[in-house]
């Protein structure tokens, strides 16, 4: 069986397990077992995301086809339900090829949440046992406001014009991401903010960028009534 190398991001009260080579393909859980599992039950989820893309991928029938290849610490961020640790493969230069397949999988996961959201307009999303739960227009906005701070992380500022209409605000976000991802590839972004902070690797943000959408995309999905 062809092994999928995955990273382990070890909070206090989560663990996230991430697949290296497959961004957006990260999942959460209590401990190390259940997010390797929770990992490998969302595989096919993910096959239709590099399906899309255009991208040959093979979801692993197995938890044994995950090589765990590293444990990173992870913070208050993971135990919110977020992935904040950045794997050494991501800090590498970030080049035209990875611009190319960057570009094909992110535009797949937006194809994803568009398609979520369509099917879940004019519909109630359950809520959680305690009630809780966004509704469809807050978690529209609550990943715009994500990927305008996101782009911030690799030196890319992108005001939201509040004026355009949804859909318009979408396409002009994702816009600004393929150009930032361009310009990243070739002319390189800088490393450290204007302050001082270091940024994201250009990499982690396709990484965190894609497992944002798809996490929102799925949670849609799975709360229609």
């Amino acid at each position: 069986m062809t092994k999928i190398n995955v990273y382990l991001e070890l909070g206090t009260k989560k663990v996230f397990a991430s697949a290296l080579d497959w961004p957006g393909w990260s999942r959460s859980a209590r401990d190390e077992q259940h997010a390797l599992q929770s990992l490998q039950n969302y595989g096919q989820r993910y096959t239709q995301i590099t399906r899309g893309a255009g991208i040959d991928f093979q979801a692993p029938k197995d938890i044994s086809q995950l090589a765990v290849k590293d444990r990173l610490p992870g913070s208050s961020t993971t135990d919110f339900g977020a992935p904040s640790a950045i794997p050494d493969s991501d800090n590498r230069a970030y080049e035209l090829k990875d611009l190319e397949f960057s570009r094909a999988l992110l535009e797949s996961c937006w194809i994803a949440f568009d398609n979520a959201v369509q099917a879940a307009t004019g519909k109630e999303l359950r809520k959680s046992l305690r009630g809780g739960g966004r509704d469809l227009k807050n978690i529209i906005a609550h990943i715009l406001e994500a990927e305008q701070s996101y782009l911030q992380k690799i030196a890319w500022h992108y005001r939201i014009t509040k004026d355009l209409s949804v859909s318009e605000q979408l396409i002009g976000i994702r816009q600004a991401t393929l150009q930032a991802l361009e310009q990243s590839a070739v002319a390189k972004l800088p490393e450290h903010g204007p302050r001082g902070g270091k940024l994201w690797p250009a990499m982690y943000y396709v990484r965190r960028s894609a497992w944002h959408i798809l996490d929102h995309a799925w949670e849609i999905e799975d709360r229609i009534t």
